[in-house]
């Protein structure tokens, strides 16, 4: 079956404007970014509006990337660094969702858990992830550990506090109908309270991703030997602007794509929401 008949095949069961509005999207976005990209080779080259130490131009950028793209830069590759850095990230979204989104659930499903656990988690809630860096350095060294530490702390909040709102915020008509139906506490959790409770935990979810990019940034400017956080504080030491914007541009490629992943999964799990 060709291209073309399976966009006919599925095109249907879109809505008639549906393709007209993507279009316009992207074609929207593509101006947007072509502009930008106008706008810093004008600012930092002809019309000379940008010092080129402070913010480099689009050929010192490109020159910066293929620098640490093949000879390297601050003891390893670009793709060194950023592997190191996604490994980081991931390895302690991971932990705190995990712990974050079945205690945000029990706090939002039971009042005893709630009155027992909520104290303690409202005095956690307002310290600051990178406040955690001093005693993680304390705790656990300059490693990896450290690091893994502060991004659980920057993750965990977030997730808890939307999946408590997510089960909070349950239509109480469905509520009613499970209770009506009579069915056991097990399957009211893994049929109801999960399910309606989804939108809310995947919003938790992308907060908890992006607050671990950006703390993981901020741990790896203290005591790092690999990551992109290490790159920018080289790339400082070294007054090397064209660097520094080649890792402040691969981080926010990483955290795009970690994003748009993320963005997949939740419409594999919740296909309902597919045309929201």
């Amino acid at each position: 079956m060709n291209t073309g008949t399976r966009i006919g095949l599925l095109a249907p069961s879109l809505p008639a404007s549906f393709w007209p509005r993507l279009q316009r999207r992207q074609c929207i976005g593509i101006a947007t970014v072509v502009l930008t990209m106008l706008f810093w080779y004008l600012a930092t080259g002809p019309l000379n509006l940008i010092d080129p130490i402070r913010f480099p131009p689009p050929s010192e950028t490109w020159q910066a990337f293929l620098r640490i793209s093949r000879q390297g830069y601050a003891d390893a590759t670009l793709l060194q660094h950023i592997l190191h850095s996604c490994k980081l990230v991931l390895m302690g979204f991971a932990a705190a969702v995990a712990v974050g989104v079945p205690l945000g659930l029990l706090m939002g499903f039971s009042v005893r858990a709630n009155a027992l656990i909520n104290p303690v988690f409202l005095l956690i809630r307002p310290i600051p992830p990178l406040a955690w860096i001093p005693l993680a350095i304390v705790w656990l060294g300059l490693g990896d550990a450290a690091k893994l530490m502060v991004i659980w702390f920057a993750a965990f909040v977030p997730s808890v506090i939307n999946s408590q709102t997510g089960v909070r915020t349950i239509d109480p008509c469905l509520v009613e109908a499970a209770e009506t139906l009579g069915i056991g506490k097990f399957a009211y959790v893994l049929e109801v309270l999960v399910p309606a409770a989804l939108p809310m935990i995947f919003t938790g979810l992308r907060l908890s991703l992006q607050a671990s990019w950006t703390t993981l940034v901020a741990a790896e400017l203290i005591g790092a030997a690999a990551g992109l956080g290490h790159v920018l504080t080289q790339g400082s030491l070294d007054i090397d602007s064209a660097m520094i914007l080649v890792a402040m541009a691969s981080v926010a490629v990483c955290g795009g794509v970690m994003t748009a992943l993320l963005g997949m999964v939740e419409k594999a799990v919740m296909p309902w929401r597919k045309r929201a």
